[in-house]
């Protein structure tokens, strides 16, 4: 499938939008962000007989690199920072809050159900229920959406959902055969016993097992996926490396003027406080161009410059059906409307979930691409981000492999991700998705927008799409 893929893609048209001279028309960062002006006029999302779900507010605590300020902590108080700046940006009574979730990826053994023991030091009442869900980069979505089916099931009528990684800190695990000896060990009963196990260690038990980002059905990195994507889909050095450039100088652009207002500011334990995201670093495709491949080495276009870095972080929303926001006396930012999930090869098309999940949400929805005024795509890599948009405007791709008679067409540059992404802004892997939602209904008001979608790739081959519908200013 992949040498067909390749074969096929890279004798397609070459799109205009992705010629380097689109990218460098995007770098000069002359996109419109002007002051909030009255939405488009357009038919609301609403369905009856279906609860309208809100978001209220959605905060995050700044994204780090890993191995920078957050270091010394634990998931769960990274988790417990963002809950607290929710409570503190909406002073929502924490009695209130029926159902707490939050994703994570790398779990820490000691808070496997991180949800309920950052709930528990947020303040939050014992009797708040919470659980953790995991689904690889779309957990927090998963996380939201869960929500969601709470408050639409009735169940709930207020939820908190959230995400937090902490990539300075992950599991390192003892051999297995280390393990069963002293598991072994820990039932011995006697000395000899205890010293006849002893004597059958050898060195070889001491080597750790080390995690990686890699997929257990196919034993592939994730990078590497993304350089054969990238190679698929004729995607060049350049390309990725101008993409990643324009990702972080509209990050710089948009924390300068102030425009990532869910940023809420943590006080890090006998540490400073952290104010804002740490990864955004405009350089120059010169500096971009000096760096090795990551994976494919030595002929891979995936780098460090145009991969979205190792971030530790957290993020939190609040939702709530319509009817308790307005009775609580609360202005909703938007309502969550129609969403999806998908899945497909984790090998040949790991990273093609909003490929896939973008079209089939906006004909749940009877909308097209045209319709959409923002959009907000999670970049993991400029080569996936890259594939997928070219995916999205192939002809070809849609009938061989996604079973449509056409294309969906690609997103316009000048609504896609216009205050930087994952690149630049950081993505701690389960709290990534809180914060496009978040970003979404923020732009949408900024920019006079009403329909934004959401959408974001996975590993395991999966994927999530999103539609949000601006509140009534």
């Amino acid at each position: 499938m992949s040498c067909m893929l390749t074969y096929a893609i890279r004798n397609l048209p070459a799109s205009s939008a992705w010629a380097a001279r689109g990218f460098v028309r995007s770098l000069s960062c002359s996109l419109p962000l002007q002051a909030a002006v009255q939405p488009k006029s357009k038919k609301t999302l609403a369905r009856n007989g279906v609860k309208n779900i809100v978001v209220v507010e959605g905060v995050r605590i700044p994204f780090l690199q890993s191995g920078t300020t957050y270091a010394d902590l634990m998931p769960h108080d990274l988790a417990r920072a963002a809950l607290q700046g929710l409570l503190n940006r909406t002073s929502v009574p924490r009695d209130v809050v029926d159902y707490i979730v939050y994703g994570t990826v790398i779990q820490e053994v000691k808070t496997s159900n991180v949800a309920r023991e950052a709930a528990l030091g947020a303040g939050f009442s014992d009797k708040t229920p919470a659980h953790t869900v995991t689904m690889a980069c779309i957990s927090s979505n998963q996380a939201m959406t869960t929500g969601v089916g709470m408050i639409a099931a009735g169940q709930c009528d207020v939820v908190v959902a959230g995400g937090v990684e902490l990539m300075s800190d992950i599991p390192i695990r003892h051999s297995r055969k280390m393990r069963k000896t002293m598991l072994t060990l820990n039932r011995a009963k006697t000395l000899g016993q205890k010293l006849a196990l002893i004597s059958k260690i050898r060195p070889d038990y001491f080597a750790p097992e080390l995690p990686a980002v890699a997929e257990f059905s196919t034993s592939e990195t994730m990078g590497h996926s993304a350089d054969r994507l990238a190679a698929a889909f004729a995607i060049s050095r350049l390309e990725q490396d101008e993409y990643a450039l324009r990702s972080h100088t509209l990050a710089k652009k948009a924390q300068e003027e102030g425009l990532l207002v869910d940023v809420v500011p943590f006080k890090v334990p006998g540490k400073e406080t952290v104010t804002k995201d740490n990864g955004i670093r405009p350089s120059s495709l010169e500096q971009m161009g000096k760096l090795k491949p990551a994976f494919v080495k030595p002929y891979g276009t995936v780098t460090p410059a145009n991969s979205s870095f190792l971030t530790d972080g957290a993020s939190a929303i609040l939702l709530m059906s319509e009817e308790k926001a307005l009775a609580l006396g609360y202005k909703p930012k938007a309502y969550l409307r129609d969403f999806l999930y998908v899945s497909q090869d984790p090998k040949d098309q790991l990273l093609l979930g909003p490929t896939y999940a973008t079209p089939k949400v906006l004909e749940k929805a009877g909308l097209t691409m045209a319709d959409i005024d923002v959009f907000e795509f999670h970049e993991a890599f400029a080569g996936q981000i890259l594939a997928n948009l070219k995916a999205m405007d192939s002809d070809w791709f849609a009938q061989n492999y996604m079973g449509r008679k056409s294309k969906v067409g690609a997103p316009p540059l000048e609504k896609f991700n216009t205050w930087g992404g994952s690149l630049s802004l950081g993505h701690p892997f389960a709290a990534t998705g809180c914060r496009l939602v978040i970003t979404t209904a923020h732009r949408l008001k900024k920019e006079g927008g009403q329909y934004g979608l959401v959408a974001a790739c996975a590993a395991g081959g999966q994927g999530h799409a999103m539609l949000v519908e601006l509140y009534p200013q």
